[in-house]
């Protein structure tokens, strides 16, 4: 990875240019062009990695608009472009940042993000420099508390009798040196597979941090794994681990070590360029949050369910077509009636409360309500409530006060903000359902 020469921050579908109109044009991002060509070159291509990226035309100049991810993108020239979410667009990067970050928790690989850090909680630090900082932190840990050591099993020519003596190698080396012994023998050493990989992760940040205290405290760190080889086999390594009793303190970095190895993110740029990303399908965290936030805060009522896959959409031949999976269901507690379930849908698009309710139908999609047409059918038996939720922004702030009501109005659907940006625990309404949070 190269060194990190420029940060650029930019919004979810927000533009980024090189060219002389781009650099007038107040809505575009300007990045060096070799990055530019780089990522053009992605948004091109027909493989996978295109689809974080589209080419477009904002005020006469040709542009990239990245989609619905945020996190880091590198490019090999070392540029580092930093996409936050666009719910906290008209506040500052800290806020949006921040609000990226919580939802981050809920992804398990993320589980051990620190966000009451009070120097987090200044965001005075990049996404990036989050993430290292944080592994950095486990690590310096983990050595304040002792690198385990564990018997490694060694072969070796040497001056005296020590371990098992391999008789076949002694006769095949030793045949005229006979003062040496070619032995078999365990050594107690630090070198064992979970130091190593921690090791290997420690360099592999190296190339990414411009923090002055990161890289401060990554060379405290890399002098006290000098003695531990890097790891010459990922894969292997990591199968080998065994977190042996008392060595909880280990989970933390080692998860870290894992993220920071596997390129941090499901959606990679690793290619012939060898550059990195870290991205995140904000659809899938905004939805992991929500989940995670409904399970622990709704009691007494019945059991949530995320992802529930049971039913499709229609049957040929009895063989099961088109399955539909809300995100969120939550089943009531006693009795078979299906029509006291709710099905919600989680939906990552801006919803704007004083947009045309005839016209513009408050930006809402069609598709969507097609959707929940389906699943208020096959879940619900046509009667019931659905609930779509959307994020919350300074326009939608507040459920709308009237269901939707399908044909017949037995199948009813409410639309309901979430607010990421909370500072209390209450973070939607549901009262429109009966349903209380804790």
């Amino acid at each position: 990875m190269p060194e990190v020469k420029k940060q650029t921050t930019v919004f979810e579908f927000g533009y980024l240019g090189f060219c002389k109109k781009a650099q007038m044009s107040s809505s575009v991002e300007v990045i060096p062009q070799s990055a530019y060509d780089y990522l053009k070159s992605l948004c091109l291509c027909d493989d996978s990695e295109s689809r974080f990226m589209r080419l477009k035309q904002v005020d006469s100049c040709e542009v990239l608009q990245v989609k619905n991810y945020a996190g880091v993108i590198f490019t090999p020239d070392g540029t580092q472009i930093e996409v936050l979410p666009k719910v906290a667009k008209n506040s500052d990067d800290s806020a949006s940042r921040a609000s990226l970050l919580m939802m981050l928790k809920s992804l398990k690989q993320f589980r051990h993000l620190q966000t009451n850090n009070a120097n987090l909680a200044e965001n005075k630090i990049p996404l990036l420099e989050v993430f290292i900082s944080q592994f950095l932190a486990s690590v310096n840990t983990l050595i304040k508390r002792g690198l385990k050591s564990d018997y490694l099993l060694k072969e070796d020519n040497v001056a005296f009798l020590k371990g098992k003596l391999l008789v076949g190698k002694q006769v095949k080396h030793n045949f005229i040196n006979k003062h040496k012994f070619y032995v078999e023998y365990e050594e107690y050493l630090q070198d064992r597979p979970v130091n190593r990989l921690i090791h290997t992760a420690l360099v592999k940040v190296k190339g990414y941090s411009r923090s002055a205290n990161n890289q401060k405290l990554l060379q405290e760190l890399l002098f006290a794994f000098a003695d531990i080889p890097l790891s010459n086999n990922v894969k292997n390594d990591f199968a080998s681990v065994k977190l042996d009793r008392g060595m909880k303190y280990y989970e933390a970095p080692l998860a870290w070590a894992k993220l920071i190895i596997d390129g941090f993110s499901p959606l990679t740029l690793q290619g012939k360029s060898n550059a990195f990303s870290l991205l995140f399908p904000m659809e899938a965290v905004f939805e992991s949050y929500v989940a995670q936030y409904l399970k622990k805060h709704i009691t007494g009522l019945g059991e949530v369910s995320a992802q529930v896959s049971t039913n499709s959409l229609v049957d040929y031949d009895n063989t099961p077509y088109f399955l539909l999976k809300p995100d969120l269901y939550i089943s009531r507690k006693g009795g078979t009636d299906k029509s006291n379930d709710i099905v919600l849908d989680t939906k990552w698009k801006l919803i704007n409360e004083q947009n045309s309710r005839r016209k513009d139908k408050f930006g809402l999609s069609q598709a969507d309500f097609y959707q929940m047409l389906g699943y208020g059918h096959t879940y619900l038996n046509g009667e019931g409530d659905l609930v779509l939720i959307y994020p919350k922004t300074d326009v939608f702030s507040s459920a709308f006060a009237h269901s939707f009501n399908y044909e017949g109005g037995a199948l009813k659907l409410w639309v309901v903000p979430f607010d990421i940006q909370a500072k209390c625990a209450k973070r939607i309404d549901l009262s429109c359902l009966n349903i209380g949070l804790i």
